[in-house]
């Protein structure tokens, strides 16, 4: 099973991102003003950032690194990407980029370029609006479980006896239906090809 090698992963990476990044090994989740706004709840809730400017959060949600917003960037930093946005549906989607592209595209090419985001953010007339689907989760799996659960209920020591919660259940069961999908996929792979099993149109004429 996959759980003790998950725990050694968890252990391991929350030590040496949060050592790295915040200080300590024992960041916890920040607390934030339910009045602040949704960026400010984004930064501490899924980076554990609570001072920052518009410059860096623009090139954290750059993540092409190619100095603009597009389309998918958008969604993915609303969490759209998420499995948690399964249901959301394409009309709230299109609400989400068609109004972030109404604050921030000055010159309507359908990107929010730095220099947008920058001008109108100092202007004082736009940060990005709450649309209510969440702090936008845009991690991976193993991310987003570390973030939202590892750190609120567990730490370093946390042995694998104690990961009883339902959330920690669900997410060893993940891995471990996907490590049963790779090795499924990998034993297809091995199998010798049966040419009577090939469709009569796909043979090679021989």
């Amino acid at each position: 099973m996959a759980i003790g090698r998950i725990l050694n992963v968890c252990a391991v990476s929350m030590f040496v991102g949060l050592v790295a990044a915040h200080g300590g090994a024992h960041q916890k989740p920040l607390q934030v003003d339910p009045e602040a706004d949704w960026a400010t709840r984004h930064m501490a809730e899924e980076h554990h950032i609570a001072n920052f400017d518009p410059a860096s959060f623009f090139t954290l949600h750059d993540y092409d690194g190619n100095g603009f917003w597009d389309t998918s960037e958008i969604l993915k930093t609303y969490g759209m990407d998420d499995p948690s946005a399964k249901d959301v549906s394409q009309e709230q989607k299109d609400k989400i980029v068609r109004e972030i592209m109404e604050m921030f595209d000055r010159n309507g090419n359908n990107i929010v370029e730095r220099e947008e985001w920058m001008e109108v953010v100092g202007e004082g007339k736009g940060t990005l609006p709450d649309f209510g689907l969440g702090p936008g989760h845009h991690w991976d799996m193993e991310m987003e479980y570390e973030i939202h659960h590892w750190e609120k209920y567990h730490d370093e020591n946390t042995k694998e006896e104690d990961l009883i919660h339902p959330e920690d259940i669900a997410h060893f069961k993940l891995h471990d239906d996907l490590e049963d999908e790779a090795d499924r996929v990998a034993a297809l792979d091995k199998m010798p090809i049966v040419e009577q099993n090939i469709p009569q149109k796909f043979r090679r004429d021989g």
